[in-house]
């Protein structure tokens, strides 16, 4: 029979039998610390193999299907009339965005002034164009002579001092480059506008405290802000501008469109021939939308605790933020992620 001075009670704090036994857990590192193990995303995974498949045997497709001749698409990818082509429409591109930006700028100034005429002149203008489809307006523009066959400069309502035929000074490309920036001065309003309405009122009303003009606060202080909101939108434009001066190609310009339409339309090889012309605007919608990335990093300044990595920081941080390495997310991608959390 057991008696209680027979039975041996281990003090308060120290390690029971068991315990003593058991090995103590320790990390990888060979600390005491428990080794944490990333949580597995097998759904993830087979998500991603799924999709990288189905697009590895499209572009398969793609290049191995004879119908596109690629060969052909080779020969007049840099031929001179497709690069004629190609300098018009980046041409038209480039000035209707600056013109349309710069009108646009003054009616989003207009809409917001207190004087109500310069308000309702500018709601006019963009309630107008924003409500005709682009192609009637082109149309318009193109048959502007039958409605006024000459121009003239003068006093109002008076005598004209200078005219002139309205036919022999709107040819096509001036009239699509008009009706395009006349379009899309009514959108960069807009933009623009909201984009000065993004700004904290607080703002001007500390310039304006400070004994700022209006006109000084606005370039200084409110345009700087605004422009965190207007660079998305602007860049969305300027691609979708870039796309849409092919419409001309409806009024015998001759964009990048129309010059691979004339020389399909002498050789009937269709198809080759979209293709020299989706190329051409894959790779400029390219160059643009990486500017638009670097112009939206530059007005992030100071907004972001850090800024959004660029494409080569992205693929530097990629092997060291794959799931299977040993520090995931120790790379500059996984701790800008960490700190936009």
């Amino acid at each position: 029979m057991l008696t209680p001075s027979d039975v041996s009670v281990p003090a308060a704090g120290s390690p029971g039998p068991d315990t003593a036994r058991r090995p103590p857990r320790s990390g990888a590192d060979g600390s005491g610390s428990p080794r944490i193990v990333p949580r597995r995303h097998p759904g993830r995974l087979l998500a991603a193999v799924l999709a990288l498949l189905a697009c590895v045997m499209l572009v398969n497709s793609v290049v191995r299907n004879k119908a596109f001749q690629w060969d052909v698409v080779g020969r007049y990818f840099t031929t001179t009339a497709v690069l004629d082509g190609l300098l018009l429409t980046l041409w038209l591109t480039g000035a209707v965005m600056v013109l349309g930006f710069l009108l646009g700028t003054v009616l989003a100034v207009m809409r917001l002034s207190a004087n109500p005429v310069l308000r309702t002149l500018s709601w006019g203008y963009v309630w107008i164009f924003r409500s005709t489809p682009l192609l009637v307006q082109l149309l318009f523009w193109f048959n502007i002579g039958a409605l006024y066959p000459t121009l003239g400069l003068g006093v109002p309502f008076g005598p004209q001092f200078v005219t002139v035929k309205t036919v022999n000074l709107l040819g096509p490309t001036l009239t699509a480059a008009i009706g395009l920036t006349l379009h899309e001065t009514a959108y960069a309003a807009e933009v623009v506008r909201g984009g000065i309405l993004s700004v904290d009122p607080g703002q001007t009303e500390a310039a304006q405290a400070l004994g700022l003009s209006r006109r000084r606060t606005l370039r200084r202080i409110v345009v700087p802000q605004a422009m965190r909101s207007i660079v998305p939108t602007a860049g969305n434009m300027l691609i979708g501008t870039l796309k849409g001066t092919s419409i001309v190609s409806v009024l015998a310009v001759h964009d990048l469109l129309y010059s691979v339409q004339l020389v399909y339309n002498q050789t009937y090889q269709v198809i080759p021939l979209l293709m020299v012309a989706t190329l051409w605007y894959i790779a400029v919608t390219t160059v643009l939308g990486a500017g638009q990335f670097y112009v939206e990093r530059y007005y992030a300044r100071g907004d972001a605790r850090a800024l959004p990595p660029t494409p080569l920081q992205r693929l530097r941080a990629l092997p060291a933020d794959m799931p299977g390495a040993r520090h995931a997310g120790a790379g500059p991608l996984g701790r800008w992620v960490r700190t936009r959390r």
